[in-house]
């Protein structure tokens, strides 16, 4: 496709162009890396790393880890398995090649969001 007509083609996602659910996979990635954790820590940590602005559900967040470890990406194992209540999560070697695959191929997706959201400030709100 000519560079003309991929710069004139209509993105019709606004403000962002990655979705709620890539992005929260990619926050879930990045955690692992660091430690263990269990869904509802999760939670907890991306709000508290997004300074209460926003978290992801339990039900974006369980389904999510179903499918990171159906593709291998994790790992899960009961704290308790006669209780099964506590499932914790360890990111494996293909969740770390897939996270550093998916952290390069957003990285742009997002710095564009950010500038959308910036200039919109700017433009409508004077700048802060």
């Amino acid at each position: 496709m000519p560079a003309s007509k991929s710069i004139n083609r209509r993105n019709r996602q606004f403000p962002s162009k990655i979705s709620t659910t890539q992005f929260v996979k990619l926050y879930i990635l990045h955690l692992l890396i660091e430690k263990d954790y269990y869904g509802n820590e999760l939670i907890d940590e991306i709000k508290k790393r997004i300074d209460y602005k926003w978290e992801p559900s339990p039900g974006m967040i369980y389904p999510l880890l179903r499918n990171l470890e159906s593709n291998n990406y994790i790992i899960g194992w009961w704290e308790e398995p006669s209780k099964r209540s506590i499932r914790h999560y360890r990111i494996t070697d293909e969740g770390i090649d897939n996270y550093k695959k998916i952290k390069l191929l957003y990285k742009p997706i997002i710095d564009d969001s950010l500038v959308i959201i910036k200039n919109t400030i700017k433009d409508i709100y004077g700048g802060m």
